[in-house]
This record gives structure tokens, sequence and C-alpha cells, in this order.
């Protein structure tokens, strides 16, 4: 009978391992900077005036996205009364019934060429099987705020 030899240790790799010198990319210090963000708002859940959060995270933003921002604000406070301003993953964000319907990304917080506005699931634009949620915004005319007014309306329709 023949003589069964042990498996030689360490010819198996696991799926995880990484080629030499390759680094493992994880989050950036951003996103763990939004996590964090979000951690404090849960915590202070229910304790926290919404849009103070909003309009102090909206003071602490670089031009140009404060302007942006704060007329966002402006925007969706005249549309939708109705939704409540709040933080999301530290961005300025609009909520109904405690679920964040749109929100406002900085380009400075994500280091991205552009401000971007956002839309949840909780939003009712659904159009077809398929329909844009994220909207980049360069710049703020009268045309972008005819039709962020419009989104933000059917949004909450």
């Amino acid at each position: 009978m023949a003589e069964r030899k042990p498996a030689k240790k360490g010819t198996q790799q696991s799926a995880k391992s990484t080629a030499i010198g390759e680094k493992v990319k994880g989050f950036t210090d951003e996103e763990r900077g939004a996590m964090r963000e979000r951690t404090r708002e849960l915590k202070r859940a229910g304790t926290a005036d919404g849009e103070s959060d909003v309009l102090e995270k909206i003071a602490e933003m670089p031009e140009p996205d404060r302007a942006k921002a704060e007329r966002l604000h402006a925007i969706v406070k005249a549309t939708a009364p109705d939704l409540s301003p709040r933080t999301w993953y530290g961005m300025p964000a609009y909520a109904k019934d405690g679920k964040v319907v749109c929100f406002f990304q900085s380009a400075a917080k994500f280091k991205t060429r552009y401000a971007t506005i956002g839309f949840s699931d909780q939003a009712n634009l659904d159009d077809g099987a398929m329909w844009p949620t994220y909207f980049a915004l360069k710049e703020l005319t009268a045309a972008e705020e005819a039709r962020i007014g419009a989104l933000v309306k059917k949004a909450v329709s």
C-alpha cells in the first residue's frame, strides 16, 4: 500500500490574498468621515434640530458648494415645505416621514469635480424601467433651479 504524503503547507492561497506589493483598497478618509457623521446622527436622532444641523453643514462648505447648497435648501423649502431638513452622512438632506428623499453632496466632500443632488428610492421619480437619481451640479442657474424644483415636487408627489 502506498504511503500518503501530507499536503505541502502554503501551496494554496486564500481568494482574499493580494499580489506582492499591491495595496488593499479600503474606505477613503472621506468615506470613513461620512460613516462617523452617520453614527453621530443616529446617536442624536430625536434630539437634534434638523434645520440647524443642515445650515451648520452648509456653512462649513467651501465656495462655490456653499452657495449651491444654500440655494438648494431654499428651493426644497419653497417647493416641498413638508420635507424635514436633516443631515445624512454629514450632508444636507430632506426627509419625509423620517426617510431621506433627496440630498446635496458637496464636490469638496469627496474631492469630485462637481456637486451632486441625489434622490433616494423614497422619491417618486419612477419613469419606466430606468430613470436618473443623481444629478451633477456644476452651476446653478435659473434653468437648473426650475428643474430641481420640478424634480423635488415630483419626488414628494
